[in-house]
């Protein structure tokens, strides 16, 4: 970062962190956005200036990784409340530099003790709901987990408290920040669904539209919310008052008497209960591993589908030399496995995974009989078939029905790394942007709508489905927080939101900057395609205009604005870090360095 930009960052960031410094009117600034810093002592990226600038002050008054990133986080549900908040859930990776391990915490949703199989299926028609019918409703609302994610990460790994680092994410909501073009539109795409609702058209349809550019948002509700949680700990939420308002917003959906446009289906109550919100218990499961290149990468096991379809698809390229081929080729090999694996990850991945399956989809010998199957000279007919992950590998595995339904983007990233060597990679989500579309009155922050993450109904034929709804049960999930290593110390660590685009985004951020020999920043921004084993192939319109004539046969590209929206650091072997967020795709993230640091 430049000195001035660094400059301006800290006097904002003290003034957030300072009480009483900043009279209740005054107009926020909002803090300096750049997508590349490098330097020394730590750093920070996420999709988010004043989070970015959350965090660093963070590193600068000497918290460590989780500490940054536990604030960052609460100020994103404050800035970035459609795709992130206490309403919701997500996957925290981290690498202790200690004792050189990676650990993870699943913050995953759960379902209450009332879901079933049929949950999503209209008792009146015997088909599943569709997806916005399902949505704005309380049947979508998992039991959150991102709350109980962060006291847990400081519990074992930070070194201030809960109290502290949510004090900066309350004065952001309290006294505001400037409306730009992302949330004013994320804002207006949810129209139809927050006007329904009297509590979120309060809050986010003033007047009956949403806020104005450059107009000042303020929050007051979520800032003393983030306050009573900062006197009476986590227990508010998951057995106080402010879970009984989640309950009764979930069993009673505050339907507004005038609601602000029409929405053309019933808004369902749902038997979520406080006894469900009190069983809810993170884990912290092992990660997914593969060796890559010489690399270690590192990712997030179940219900997360992220670390096995990232590795999967990893191990099959390293049966290939993507440096000696052209980029066409190498980028026509990258759909291929990406198709691969996402067959994999459909007919078994889900919740309940035995640790047997998991471990041969990511299996040397697996990854083998999975890519003779890819032809450099054209595109394998689409849905290709899954493999079968039972130890006994020889020619090419053997078409099957395919589950290509995606995850929706209500989901946002951060990466931190601090001056001990300590690195989070994390991403947080509510699912769809938006959430499922209720605001809990009183509190401030939105409710997830995870629960469609499940499938509605059988998508594998007479094959069992790992993936459809249960008491307790979490449902599959894209993300991807990723750690990469080299010899046992970080060299890159990379995450995204983007719902099933997520694994995509990730995988083809590795291959360029392992195979292609892109700077992180290039790698990061390079036009993007996600193949996710359907007819055709999402792809931004620069990845089309680069590579869509010399593509093999047998590749449909489908154009889209834009795919995911990563952040990472990269770890340089003179001990400087290389931060990096998007510089354009949801408009433009932001990251920090803390500095030049003296070692001893």
């Amino acid at each position: 970062m430049r000195l001035r930009a660094l400059v301006t960052a800290t006097i904002t960031l003290a003034t957030l962190m300072a009480a009483n410094t900043v009279p209740a009117q005054a107009k926020p600034a909002a803090p300096p956005k750049e997508p590349v810093a490098v330097g020394y002592g730590g750093a920070v990226s996420t999709v988010d200036a004043t989070a970015t600038a959350v965090g660093l002050q963070v590193l600068r008054r000497g918290g460590n990784a989780v500490d940054a990133a536990v604030a960052a986080a609460a100020t994103l549900g404050v800035t970035e409340p459609f795709s992130a908040g206490i309403g919701g859930g997500g996957f925290f990776v981290y690498y202790d530099a200690t004792s050189r391990r990676v650990h993870t915490i699943d913050g995953r949703e759960a379902g209450p003790a009332s879901m079933s199989e049929t949950t999503f299926v209209d008792p009146a028609t015997g088909a599943p709901y569709r997806f916005d019918e399902a949505r704005i409703s309380g049947l979508s609302v998992g039991v959150p987990g991102t709350l109980l994610t962060w006291q847990d990460a400081l519990d074992r790994w930070g070194t201030q408290s809960l109290a502290q680092l949510l004090t900066p994410a309350a004065r952001v909501a309290e006294d505001g920040f400037p409306v730009d073009e992302t949330f004013a539109g994320q804002v207006a795409g949810n129209q139809a669904a927050f006007g329904q609702f009297s509590s979120t058209s309060a809050l986010y349809l003033p007047g009956g539209q949403p806020p104005a550019v450059g107009s000042t948002f303020r929050n007051p509700d979520l800032a003393e919310t983030y306050r009573l949680i900062a006197k009476r700990g986590t227990d508010v939420l998951y057995r106080g008052e402010v879970g009984r308002d989640v309950v009764a917003t979930v069993q009673h959906p505050p339907v507004a008497a005038q609601p602000i446009g029409s929405w053309p289906y019933p808004i369902r109550p749902a038997g979520m209960t406080a006894a469900d919100l009190a069983a809810y218990r993170t884990r912290f499961p092992e990660p997914t591993r593969s060796d890559y290149r010489g690399l270690e990468v590192y990712g997030m096991s179940t219900p997360s589908s992220g670390g096995t379809a990232v590795g999967e698809a990893l191990n099959i390229l390293e049966q290939f030399d993507l440096r000696s081929m052209t980029a066409t080729q190498a980028m026509h090999h990258y759909l291929e496995a990406s198709a691969l694996s996402f067959a994999d990850r459909n007919r078994y991945v889900g919740d309940h995974t035995p640790q047997n399956v998991l471990r041969e989809l990511l299996s040397d010998a697996y990854a083998k009989e999975r890519a003779c199957l890819i032809d450099p000279s054209a595109a394998l007919p689409k849905p290709v078939a899954p493999g079968v992950p039972d130890g006994a590998y020889g020619g090419c595995s053997a078409a099957a029905v395919a589950d290509v339904r995606d995850d929706r983007t209500g989901t946002t990233n951060l990466t931190v790394a601090d001056r001990w060597g300590n690195v989070v990679e994390y991403t947080l989500t509510i699912e769809a942007t938006g959430g499922n579309g209720m605001v809990v009155p009183g509190r401030g922050f939105l409710l997830n709508n995870e629960l469609t993450d499940f499938n509605f109904a059988p998508t594998q034929g007479t094959a069992p489905d790992p993936n459809l709804p249960g008491p307790g049960k979490r449902p599959r999930s894209s993300m991807s927080p990723t750690i990469v290593l080299a010899d046992g110390r970080p060299f890159l660590a990379v995450g995204s939101p983007g719902g099933a685009t997520i694994i995509t985004t990730v995988l083809q951020t590795l291959v360029n900057r392992i195979d292609r020999g892109m700077t992180l920043p290039q790698a990061l921004a390079a036009p993007r395609a996600s193949q996710r084993n359907g007819a055709s192939t999402q792809a931004e319109p620069a990845f089309i205009t680069g590579y869509a004539t010399g593509l093999p046969p047998g590749h449909a590209l489908s154009p889209t604005a834009e795919i995911g929206a990563a952040t990472g650091i990269e770890f340089l072997p003179d001990g400087r870090l290389v931060a990096a967020a998007e510089p354009v795709r949801r408009g433009g993230g932001a990251a920090a360095v803390v500095g030049r640091w003296a070692r001893d």
